[in-house]
Order: structure tokens, then sequence, then C-alpha cells
């Protein structure tokens, strides 16, 4: 009789472990899944365009935890859904890859590929409808240290003069659409690494320390608003990783 009791008082306890344990693996698996749902919640809204202004459409935008994949519209937007901490790859043919690192206050992505020089990569843009707009497309002309040895030159205005159709260097300003005015200043717009300059300031800049010149001639100069009425220059210099 005291046997069986403790026979039963035995499995009693041993089924209260099981619940024990099953509600513990429960609540993990839940708070695992809760933490893994919770995270794929948030979502990315951005842009992809190249020379800072062009819209891409159907380039790839590619979330790395998830694998998952969307094109941009014809305004070049996008959204997905990410970790709290991801990257994405954004992609098209004709242009250089690009990875963007996300972070927790990430809301909007920005991302501005650059085209790879020659008329191969032009072709690639047009062909697989990255650009709509051939004419825009062939308004920018770009040279980078890729394509010729940017050491050769003793400063950036001795680079730059004939190597890009109809730019002209007249006291020390880069003319695009020639002298428009004789009371008006017809210089083009400088802007190096991001930040708009006066054109004297190329002096300071060795041809050495540029990576990429990049010369836009119409409608495409309208982000900078009246002041890229005359064309604009940008001016990328090399980085430590470069």
């Amino acid at each position: 009789m005291i046997f069986a009791f403790n026979i039963k008082i035995l499995i009693m306890k041993r089924n209260k472990m099981k619940q024990k344990l099953f509600v513990f693996q429960f609540t993990i698996i839940a708070l695992l899944l809760s933490i893994f749902t919770g995270a794929q919640d948030r979502v990315i809204h951005g842009i992809v365009t190249t020379f800072d202004s062009i819209p891409l459409i159907n380039a790839e935008v590619k979330v790395l935890s998830s694998k998952q994949k969307v094109l941009t519209d014809t305004l070049g937007r996008f959204s997905v859904g990410s970790d709290h901490k991801d990257k994405l790859k954004v992609s098209a043919y004709g242009f250089y890859n690009q990875k963007v690192e996300l972070n927790e206050n990430t809301k909007f992505a920005a991302v501005n590929l650059k085209l790879k020089p020659g008329e191969k990569a032009r072709e690639y843009a047009i062909g697989y409808g990255h650009v709509n707009d051939y004419e825009r497309l062939n308004s920018l002309a770009s040279l980078n240290n890729n394509d010729l040895d940017f050491s050769q030159y003793s400063n950036i205005y001795e680079l730059i003069r004939g190597r890009f159709a109809g730019v002209q260097i007249i006291n020390d300003e880069i003319i695009i659409r020639g002298q428009n005015s004789i009371n008006l200043s017809s210089a083009a717009l400088v802007v190096l690494d991001g930040v708009i300059i006066d054109s004297r300031t190329l002096n300071s800049i060795s041809p050495i320390q540029v990576k990429s010149i990049n010369v836009i001639k119409d409608g495409s100069a309208a982000i900078y608003g009246s002041r890229g009425a005359n064309g604009v220059v940008i001016i990328e210099t090399r980085r430590g990783n470069d």
C-alpha cells in the first residue's frame, strides 16, 4: 500500500517536471520567434540614383540577412524589410555594386550608383532599362583614374582641359556651356567630395589625389538649383582604402 502510494507520488512529480520543462521550452521558442519576426517588422524605404539625381529603374536591392530581393520602381524607389543591423546590396548592369550598412536608426537609404566607364556600360544602362532617357545620360561625362594616369598632369585644370568635349578653362574657372553673359559668371559649379567649393580651391589639389571627375552638362544639374545652371563638375578624391 505504502509502496503504491510512493510510486504515485513519483509519477506526479515526474509529470510536474515534464510540464515545467514543456512550459520552459515553449517560452524559449516563443521568445525566439518574437525576436525573429519582430526584427523583420522594420521597413526600410529608399531611392537609387546615379550622378546624384537620375533615378535608376529596375536596380536590384538585396537584403543580405533574409536574401529578400526587390527592384526599384520608375522613380528609383524601393521598400524592404530588414533587421535592426543589416546590409543592403544594390546592383544594376553597367554600374558598380554598392553595399549599404543599416543601423537601428536607419529609416531611409539613399544610394547613388556609379556608372562604369566605357560605352559598353552605357549600353547596359540603357538596354536593361535602368535609365530611360538616353539623351539625359549622354549629358554626363565621366573620367576616373582607371581610364587615365592622373599623375602625369601638373594640376586639375590641365587634367580637365581637352578631356571633356566643349569644356574650357578661363581664369581658373571651368566653363561648360560657353560664356553666356558679359556681366554674369558663366563658371560651372564645383563640388568636391560632396561639398560646394570655389573653383580656385582646385589649385591646392594635386591630380594624383583625384579618383574621378564627372561633368554634368544639362538638366541633370537641376538638383543643384540655380547654382547648377552653368553645369556642375563633381570631383571625388581618393580615400584611405582606394
